[in-house]
């Protein structure tokens, strides 16, 4: 049975020098306007993503919610084996997420 999978916006950057230098509205674009620092989602399997979340983040997350979810803790870089921190990979305004597997016990 899969493990649901929280996901909690930890951080939006913006990167003003390169959205001036590459992207046709500039620096006026601003940070990530689809989602907020402290959002959360839940990701509850079967592929779905959850509601009101970024697809284009979910393309970039949906991996490593999946392996949660399927128990797929062993994880030496973390302090906790059921934790990750992702981001997604718009490289003018990241959004950076935690991901925390629920855990029986």
């Amino acid at each position: 049975m899969p493990h649901p999978v929280h996901i909690t916006v930890l951080h939006r950057a913006f990167y003003p020098e390169l959205a001036g230098r590459f992207l046709a509205e500039g620096r006026s674009v601003g940070p990530c306007p689809l989602l907020t620092e402290g959002q959360t989602f839940l990701y509850e399997g079967a592929a779905e993503m959850p509601a009101g979340f970024c697809p284009w983040a979910w393309i970039d997350l949906y991996r490593a919610c999946a392996t949660l979810s399927a128990g797929g803790f062993d994880n030496q870089w973390y302090a906790q084996g059921h934790i990750r921190v992702e981001c997604c990979t718009d490289g003018i305004r990241p959004v950076t997420f935690l991901l925390g597997a629920a855990t029986e016990g």
